[in-house]
């Protein structure tokens, strides 16, 4: 008989130097949801190739906060490139909120970022493209292949470090110094 798994919500996926999917090399990754029919989360460190001013345009919303327009959206993952996905603190609520932890939310919803344009959102943000995915059971076993190494998520490393610097930053959250592991992988 196998243990329940445990939930990793608010967790980051750090990847393992041995992990070579292109996807998810070198990411952490924000676990927002987690049960017993698979994971989902947003890679926190992989800039995209658009500002939140170029999003805002394509939704035909307008800015006038020159810091707001030229913060970088990041890819948020492989699953829904296509959508949307903002994290973010406070407590307000916005039509399509999944609450992470207690005061960290994603929101998928318009309104937030009609509220952002405006200077009426959240204090702190971050817009991501697309998302990460895991089946039942998936994410488990990568965990047991060392493919992943885990630390709790913090305010810090998700909304103030530089996106180059978080990768390091998560493994020294738990101790670990990225650049000496491996980038191989196996079990003795």
């Amino acid at each position: 008989m196998q243990d329940a798994p445990t939930p990793l919500a608010n967790q980051l996926l750090i990847a393992s130097p041995a992990l070579s999917d292109p996807n998810f090399a070198r990411s952490v990754t924000l676990i927002c949801q987690h049960d017993d029919e698979g994971a989902m989360g947003v890679v926190v460190n992989r800039a995209s190739e658009y500002t939140l001013g170029e999003v805002l345009r394509q939704m035909n919303l307008e800015s006038h906060d020159p810091g707001l327009g030229s913060q970088r959206v990041l890819s948020g993952g492989p699953v829904h490139p296509e959508r949307g996905f903002v994290l973010h603190d406070g407590g307000r609520a916005w039509e399509s909120t999944l609450e992470v932890a207690d005061g960290l939310y994603l929101t998928t919803s318009r309104d937030i970022l009609e509220a952002m344009a405006v200077g009426d959102g959240p204090t702190n943000a971050v817009v991501a493209l697309g998302c990460a995915g895991w089946g039942a059971g998936q994410l488990e076993y990568e965990l047991g292949e060392n493919s992943w190494l885990t630390a709790p998520a913090d305010a810090e490393l998700l909304f103030a470090l530089p996106l180059e610097q978080r990768w390091q930053a998560a493994g020294h959250r738990i101790g670990v110094d990225m650049t000496l592991l491996t980038d191989y992988s196996g079990h003795a």
